[in-house]
C-alpha cells in the first residue's frame, strides 16, 4: 500500500481528521518522549520465559508466545501483563502450581531487572556523562516547548509505576510541561489509560477531535480512537531514537492510528498541521 505523507516530510497521514479543534494531549511516556527504558521487552521476555519453563529448557515456541505477548500489550500496565504471564505460566504446566508466583512478584522480578540500567542512565544525566536529549526520542523537547506555547493542556499517562514516571520526567526536564503526570498504582482499579480518556472528556465536556493521544502503544491509540479523539503513532526506533522502526508502525496502524511520524524531527510541521 502506497504510504502517504505531509509533502516534504515524514509525516504519514493514514487518513483526514478534523484538525485545529484540539485542547487536551494526552502522551505515553516510554519509547514516545523518553528512552530511559529502552531494551525493556529484552529484559521483560526472558523474564517470562524463565517463569514459564522453570528448570525445563525453553522451547522457539514459548520465546515466540511471550513475544507476542508483549506486542500487543505494549503500553498497558505492567501489572496487567504480570497478570497475563501468570495466566501462561499456569496454561504450560511446567511449574509446579505451588510455586507460581502472584502477578505482583512477577511484576517485582521484572522491575528489579529493568532498574539497573534505568538507574544507570538517570546517573549518567546527573553526572554530566549523557545529556538529556541522549535520552530521548529525537524531537521530542522542542514538540514539547512548542505545543507549551500553545492553548492546550498536556498529560501523561503512562503503564510504568506513577511515581517511577514522574521521577524520569523531572530527570528527563519535561516534568513542567504536564498538568498532570500520572502512572500505575498499586491498585489495579484506580487507573487506566482508558478511565483517564472517559474522565478527560467527561470533566470538560469535550469532543472528540478535541482530544489527541500520542503514544507508541496501540493501547492508548485504540482508547482514545473509540473515544472519538485523534491518535497520532510514534513509531520511533528506539535504539537509535530516531527513524522508522516498520514492526511497531504495523502494530499502530492496526491499533488505528491517524497519522504516524518516526519522531518529532519536524517537530515545527507536525504542530502547523495539528493546529491550522
Amino acid at each position: 500500500m502506497t504510504r502517504e505523507y505531509l509533502p516534504g516530510t515524514e509525516i504519514e497521514i493514514i487518513r483526514q481528521v478534523e484538525r485545529g479543534k484540539i485542547k487536551h494531549i494526552l502522551f505515553d511516556f516510554d519509547g514516545t518522549i523518553s528512552l530511559l527504558r529502552e531494551g525493556w521487552q529484552g529484559i521483560m521476555a526472558p523474564v517470562c520465559v524463565e517463569m514459564i519453563c522453570g528448570s525445563t529448557e525453553p522451547t522457539d515456541q514459548i520465546r515466540e508466545e511471550v513475544n507476542v505477548m508483549i506486542d500487543e500489550t505494549t503500553g498497558i500496565q505492567t501489572i496487567f501483563q504480570m497478570q497475563r504471564l501468570q495466566e501462561m505460566v499456569r496454561a504450560h504446566g511446567l511449574v509446579p502450581e505451588a510455586e507460581i508466583k502472584s502477578p505482583e512478584a512477577y511484576k517485582e522480578v521484572y522491575n528489579d531487572r529493568l532498574m539497573v540500567p534505568v538507574r544507570e542512565r538517570i546517573a549518567a544525566i546527573k553526572s554530566g556523562a549523557r545529556t538529556r536529549e541522549s535520552f530521548t526520542v529525537k524531537g521530542s523537547l522542542r514538540f514539547l516547548e512548542l505545543l507549551s506555547r500553545l492553548d492546550v493542556t498536556m498529560y501523561v499517562f503512562s503503564g510504568t509505576d506513577r511515581d517511577d514516571v514522574r521521577n524520569e520526567a523531572s530527570c528527563l526536564g519535561v516534568a513542567d510541561y504536564f498538568n498532570e503526570i500520572w502512572g500505575a498504582l498499586p491498585s489495579v482499579e484506580e487507573y487506566s489509560k482508558e478511565k483517564i480518556i472517559r474522565e478527560i472528556i467527561s470533566q470538560h465536556h469535550l469532543e472528540g477531535p478535541q482530544v489527541l493521544a500520542i503514544g507508541d502503544g496501540p493501547v492508548e491509540l485504540r482508547n482514545v480512537r473509540d473515544a472519538g479523539g485523534i491518535a497520532l503513532g510514534i513509531a520511533s526506533d528506539e535504539v537509535n531514537g530516531e527513524g522508522w522502526d516498520e514492526s511497531k508502525r504495523d502494530r499502530l496502524l492496526k491499533a488505528g492510528a491517524d497519522m504516524l511520524v518516526p519522531d518529532f524531527k519536524e517537530a515545527e510541521q507536525l504542530v502547523e498541521y495539528l493546529f491550522p
